[in-house]
């Protein structure tokens, strides 16, 4: 290989590890999201849930390890150091490997997430309102935002031990369907209605997040094949950049 195109490789494989990096920051502040958000879905989820909690730790992980990987690629692109070169090809192959086996087992665990995620909900919505107001404010503001009540239906809400324990009309406020009246309502905690037709939202959350999902499908499978493309492309240019430095150092022993 020319000294043309081994400079074209190693700067090429210092610019994709630079993206590298911004993308391990990107995980781990996804996974710091995960840990931390007390504003949506997984927050109802995560504290119910010990699996969450680990995926975002694990989240957290990957993505240092992924800063830490793309900052030795860099050094070893840019001072050509073999033994770095040949080290960043194994994590690579490894983080990929591993990528490709997750998807695997959300793929075939994804009816057991549903049904955790399920009852997870089912607990938050029996005990509403209890002692955990983070969660609570997380699920009030889900059912706001994303304009539905409860998991499967409003009809998860009759199983609440308030609405069930008292003979007034209560319904969740957060519920409330805003083309219906009365227009100002609260929005957290329960509100008194004088019909026995609740004037909430019909579709359940369960139905509105994988709609969302659904919707966003095609950028989601994007961004996966986008990082495994680069993930290949480094493979490919650490080995040629490493094959190169090995021709030249073997070009260099002197000959008897």
């Amino acid at each position: 290989m020319g000294k043309g195109c081994i400079a074209a490789t190693k700067y090429f494989l210092f610019l994709f590890n630079l993206i590298f990096f911004i993308f391990g920051a990107t995980i781990m502040g996804f996974g710091l999201w995960i840990l931390l958000d007390n504003q949506s879905l997984i927050a109802v989820l995560q504290d119910s849930s010990m699996g969450l909690k680990v995926v975002s730790y694990i989240l957290i992980g990957v993505g240092s390890f992924s800063m830490l990987l793309g900052f030795l690629g860099c050094l070893g692109a840019i001072y050509e150091i073999r033994c770095l070169l040949g080290l960043y090809f194994t994590c690579l192959l490894l983080i990929l490997l591993a990528q490709v086996a997750t998807a695997i087992l959300i793929y075939f665990q994804r009816d057991w997430l549903r049904k955790e995620a399920s009852e997870i909900v089912s607990k938050v919505v029996v005990n509403y309102p209890g002692q955990n107001k983070t969660t609570e404010q997380a699920w009030d503001y889900l059912q706001r935002t994303m304009q539905c009540c409860g998991w499967n239906g409003h009809e998860d809400w009759e199983a609440n031990l308030m609405i069930k324990n008292t003979s007034l009309d209560f319904y969740p406020c957060s519920c409330h369907n805003a083309s219906l009246p009365p227009h100002t309502v609260a929005d957290s905690g329960f509100c008194q209605t004088t019909s026995n037709d609740w004037p909430v939202y019909n579709t359940g959350c369960l139905g509105n997040v994988e709609s969302w999902l659904f919707t966003n499908y095609g950028i989601i499978l994007g961004i996966c094949l986008g990082v495994a493309v680069i993930e290949l492309l480094g493979m490919i240019l650490s080995m040629g950049l490493c094959k190169s430095v090995h021709q030249e150092d073997y070009t260099k022993v002197p000959r008897f």
